[in-house]
């Protein structure tokens, strides 16, 4: 509970953007969706890109889907993969959508991050390299685990 309490305070007085610095493309895979940079520009919306293809964070109690509680499915905005469904969705009161896993273990990749001073877990998209947010070890049961999305890496497909 503190380590989500201290990164959400270091976020929201950060303004939610990556270390200065640490904007980087997404990790050392090889993906089969790849766009140049500019393609990506085109593609997605200024918070999408920076959040998928830079790394940062949009501000907690801001995204779209933080607070969705209709049923369906999440996909990538970058790629359109499946990402993760409604059913493992849970309220984590940090702001952003939490799921205690991913639609399928293959469609995320994890990644070691040492931003802001700390060691955490990147969730990418497997498909694109697309920058999802973290994955914490403090979420509810089945898993024990706590993905912490963007809302602007994902779109939403109500059922």
């Amino acid at each position: 509970m503190w380590n989500r309490i201290c990164l959400a305070v270091a976020l929201l007085l950060a303004g939610c953007a990556a270390q200065p610095g640490s904007a980087q493309t997404p990790g050392p895979h090889s993906f089969p969706v790849t766009h140049s940079d500019e393609e990506w520009k085109k593609q997605l919306n200024p918070e999408q890109y920076q959040i998928l293809r830079h790394k940062e964070t949009e501000r907690a109690f801001t995204g779209q889907y933080y607070n969705n509680h209709d049923p369906g499915l999440y996909f990538c905005a970058g790629c359109g993969q499946l990402l993760f469904k409604s059913e493992d969705k849970f309220e984590s009161g940090t702001g952003w959508p939490s799921f205690v896993r991913p639609a399928e273990e293959k469609s995320v990749l994890k990644e070691t991050d040492t931003s802001w001073g700390m060691q955490r877990v990147e969730v990418e998209c497997a498909n694109c390299g697309g920058h999802l947010g973290h994955v914490f070890e403090d979420g509810p049961q089945p898993t024990g685990l706590r993905y912490c999305i963007n809302s602007a890496s994902l779109n939403f497909k109500k059922q």
